[in-house]
């Protein structure tokens, strides 16, 4: 009796512990793996635009033997294949995404997945249907394939500081600070200029008499020899008639006396 009473006092204190022990298993261990702090493993700043960074990194993993499966100005992607044992197949897949920045310079954020394979066998084995029922037969096949196993992603901090490395080396020489403009200034620059209004039509001004010219006298002409003076009387001289023709008399006025 005095045993039941011990137990049914200590009945709390039991299912205490092990509620707590309960809790420590069941803790998530992908959450308490990832602590999001800031050691850069993933990035790189580089001095040149992300389009030359994504093409280093494109010729970076062709140099190590990756297939490209993607390649544009903002991302990259490649594979390879690795055997590290008879039946175990290992798939390693890179990507590269680049991203620029306001001072021209761009990130480089990389990341690998590293995928496990096995190999299962399975074996199969023949029967032949009768009357009385299936009967197996001694003979049969076996058919090989790979399974996956495992998937992780690859957090070695020297994988990734050799990968940008070999970045670092396909880029062409980063422009000089000098050089270096914004993007918002770069396109503003080449946008072409407006056009200048056009100039403004001349307003009709009316002249004032002040502002004519003063007549001028004309010249003094010479006065005319005597040759000239000559020619011009012969040229008023009417023509006289020709002989034997008399000119007829000039009638006789009437005299103002005669009745």
């Amino acid at each position: 009796m005095r045993r039941s009473t011990l137990l049914i006092a200590l009945a709390p204190a039991l299912l205490a512990l092990a509620g707590c022990g309960s809790i420590g298993k069941n803790k998530d261990p992908m959450r308490a793996s990832e602590t999001f702090d800031s050691d850069n493993t993933y990035t790189q700043v580089f001095d040149n635009g992300p389009d030359q960074v994504c093409e280093a990194g494109r010729r970076a993993l062709m140099s190590q033997g990756y297939v490209i499966q993607r390649a544009d100005g903002l991302v990259v992607e490649g594979t390879k294949s690795f055997q590290p044992e008879a039946d175990i197949h290992e798939q390693v897949q890179l990507r590269v995404s680049c991203v620029s920045q306001a001072d021209g310079r761009s990130w480089a954020f990389a990341s690998a997945l590293q995928d496990r394979y096995g190999l299962k066998k399975s074996s199969t084995a023949a029967s032949v249907g009768t009357p009385m029922g299936s009967v197996s037969l001694p003979f049969g096949s076996t058919d090989d394939s790979l399974v996956k196993v495992a998937s992780r992603t690859v957090q070695d901090g020297a994988f990734y500081k050799h990968f940008f490395a070999l970045i670092q080396r396909y880029l062409p020489p980063a422009p000089k600070p000098e050089d270096k403009k914004p993007a918002a200034v770069a396109r503003a620059e080449a946008k072409p200029a407006p056009a200048p209004p056009p100039p403004p039509a001349p307003e009709p001004q009316m002249q004032d008499a002040q502002d004519e010219p003063p007549l001028q006298p004309e010249p003094m002409k010479d006065a005319p020899t005597v040759e000239e003076v000559e020619q011009a009387q012969k040229a008023a001289t009417p023509p006289s008639a020709p002989a034997g023709v008399q000119e007829p008399a000039p009638a006789a006025a009437p005299d103002a006396a005669t009745p």
